[in-house]
């Protein structure tokens, strides 16, 4: 606990950031303020209590672990000064809402708690070299190579590495995330060798502490670039038995272990397509590899340009797994992106959650700002979840996982207001009814301040900024008309020839004088059909598409009206404006703010804010002046 301790240490001048939403100060007693039972000693409920004890400020706790009450799940219950709960990641999740709600200044209450979502998992894209997949915040905080010793019992890591994991894990178990996948779904084969099956040994046991399952990404041809197969088909005997080896393998190394995360046949990764098996035959190999343990099997739906060459991007997933669904073991959970093309600023949601049925589902949301400014941008995303949670009932899925922003920047997001989307991103895990305000004021209270000249402008800046982002890059359904490979920026006119179709902004906006918009209703690629009424009509007849998903849907004439009366053109003029001034007022607001927080803190984030304003401006000139000479 260390570093975590340390983190709370700062001053009115300069803060790093290090210490994220975690910033309750000490008690000025040294009282033992919480008693439990003394089974439960060097488990996370004495780490629960240790919470209560250093910075709790109200009245003695009684934790107490009681399993009958199994209907709460990993929740708990707060009444009558006990937090109980079944278990015991129940009782620290229990003591971080005390400390939240005393440090943010929200009224104390009584009740159960139960998350919405059984899995509440961070993917990481980092990858063995240190580097991170769209990662905008330093490189990877598991540093392999400190991480050393000849077994599995003898692995060690370096005391700051540990330190550092140990930070991480707290802050995740704040907000009941209780599930971590390591590495990139883009994933290296020597992951699981024996070298870094150990390795991830002493990251698991760290994570463990704090309720946090460790999950890995893993290669589908791994048994041909480790066990030398000529092979990885999954209906083959010896690619089966690889496999079940492996998972022994794993489990007498870490017995918790929570199972694997799979990108198969998509973007020129390995999967059963290779061998013309589908994806049930591939997941299923796994899964009963993983089954004897209570492993689990988390498969991507992102495939595309897979076996339907030429098929619209957005239909892929459904086209692929619809015809299996309910083909799958029961320890397979089909994850799919929140949209159906890839964590655009605006996309409506992945009629995948329509139309698979049968088999488990749950969303993945992307932390990581790949598409929306990356970490130069103050962009808080809880909007463009909360939309989507309007549309797919949490109660049809049984998790969420959420593609991590964590580098090792001091602050550990790049920008200090990305913080906001870890923190959102683990309250709406738990919590999804939760609205885009009480997240953002939880968390500008707990981590800046509470006074209100700071906290009631800030909220407000944060709660339009999504809406700001796609004003400025792609209103009105315009979709990935981004910069090539980084995605940060506009290239619209982008059309590299030796990219394929389904990655050329062209192909997705298709300007022309005649007009703008991809048509994917019944009488263009007819992907209107695959979501349930009433958002098939809707969607697929003009006059009643919603208005901020027109030209995903839609190609239109630059003189088609709007219901305000404007044209087409005209309205998509006054969108990116209208996005350049809210950024513009942001920068006014956050100038406004000087006297209520440290100097460093606030000299980063008006950097990147200006940075912000400057791609702002670069977005709306670039794409105007791009579709003018369609247009005008």
């Amino acid at each position: 606990m260390a570093l975590c301790l340390a983190l709370f240490v700062g001053t009115a001048s300069a803060d790093d950031g290090s210490a994220l939403w975690l910033r309750a100060q000490h008690n000025k007693t040294k009282d033992i303020k919480a008693s439990f039972d003394s089974k439960y000693r060097n488990t996370i409920v004495e780490k629960a209590a240790d919470e209560i004890n250093r910075y709790w400020h109200g009245n003695h706790v009684g934790l107490v672990v009681d399993k009958s009450l199994s209907n709460l799940k990993d929740g708990f219950r707060i009444a009558d000064g006990e937090i109980s709960a079944a278990c015991p990641e129940g009782i620290y999740y229990g003591v971080h809402e005390l400390l939240r709600r005393q440090e943010a200044g929200l009224p104390m209450v009584s009740g159960d708690c139960i998350p919405a979502f059984g899995l509440r998992i961070l993917n990481h894209w980092d990858n063995l070299d240190g580097t991170i997949e769209r990662g905008y915040a330093g490189h990877s905080i598991w540093l392999w190579d400190e991480i050393e010793g000849k077994s599995a019992k003898t692995m060690k890591c370096s005391t700051a590495l540990r330190e550092k994991i140990e930070a991480y894990a707290r802050a995740n178990a704040s907000l009941g995330i209780n599930g971590s996948v390591l590495n990139n779904v883009n994933a290296s084969p020597k992951m699981l060798s024996t070298e870094y099956i150990n390795k991830v040994k002493v990251i698991a046991d760290i994570l463990r502490q704090y309720g946090i399952k460790t999950y890995l990404s893993v290669n589908f041809a791994s048994p041909m670039a480790l066990g030398k197969l000529k092979t990885a088909d999954p209906l083959n005997p010896k690619v089966a038995k690889w496999w079940k080896a492996k998972a022994k393998q794993i489990y007498s190394t870490i017995p918790d272990f929570g199972g694997f995360l799979v990108k198969a046949n998509s973007e020129g990764q390995p999967g059963p397509g290779d061998y013309d098996r589908t994806h049930a035959d591939g997941a299923n190999m796994l899964a009963d590899a993983l089954r004897p343990y209570g492993g689990i099997v988390m498969w991507r739906c992102f495939v595309y340009g897979n076996k339907h060459k030429g098929e619209d991007r957005v239909k892929q997933a459904v086209t692929e797994f619809l015809p299996v669904d309910g083909e799958f073991r029961s320890n397979v959970i089909l994850q799919a992106k929140n949209g159906p093309l890839d964590f655009q600023p605006r996309e409506p949601y992945a009629p995948v959650f329509d139309e698979i049925k049968k088999t488990p589902l749950m969303a993945e949301l992307q932390i990581t700002q790949e598409y929306l400014g990356h970490s130069q941008h103050l962009v808080f995303l809880a909007p463009m979840w909360k939309e989507f949670f309007s549309y797919v009932k949490p109660e049809s899925m049984v998790g969420i996982a959420g593609v991590a922003n964590i580098g090792d920047d001091a602050n550990w997001c790049g920008h200090h207001f990305a913080q906001a989307n870890w923190y959102a991103f683990g309250r709406l895990a738990w919590n999804p009814s939760l609205s885009t305000e009480e997240i953002a004021r939880e968390w500008l209270c707990q981590t800046f301040t509470r006074e209100k000249a700071f906290v009631e402008p800030m909220t407000t800046v944060m709660a339009e900024s999504r809406e700001a982002c796609v004003d400025y890059m792609m209103p009105l359904g315009l979709h990935h008309i981004f910069k090539a490979d980084h995605h940060y920026g506009p290239e619209p006119d982008g059309n590299q020839a030796h990219f394929p179709e389904e990655w050329k902004p062209v192909y997705y906006h298709k300007a022309t004088k005649e007009g703008v918009g991809f048509d994917r209703s019944s009488r263009g690629t007819n992907a209107t059909s695959q979501y349930r009424e009433p958002y098939r009509s809707l969607y697929d007849n003009v006059d009643t598409c919603p208005e901020e998903f027109l030209l995903w849907f839609h190609h239109l004439p630059w003189n088609y009206q709007l219901k305000n009366g404007r044209t087409l053109w005209g309205e998509m003029t006054y969108r990116y404006n209208r996005g350049v001034s809210a950024v513009e007022s942001f920068v006014a607001t956050w100038h406004q703010m000087r006297p209520y927080i440290d100097s460093q803190r606030y000299a980063e984030v008006d950097a990147r804010l200006k940075s912000q304003e400057e791609n702002a401006r670069e977005w709306r000139d670039t794409c105007l002046n791009y579709f003018r000479q369609f247009a005008e």
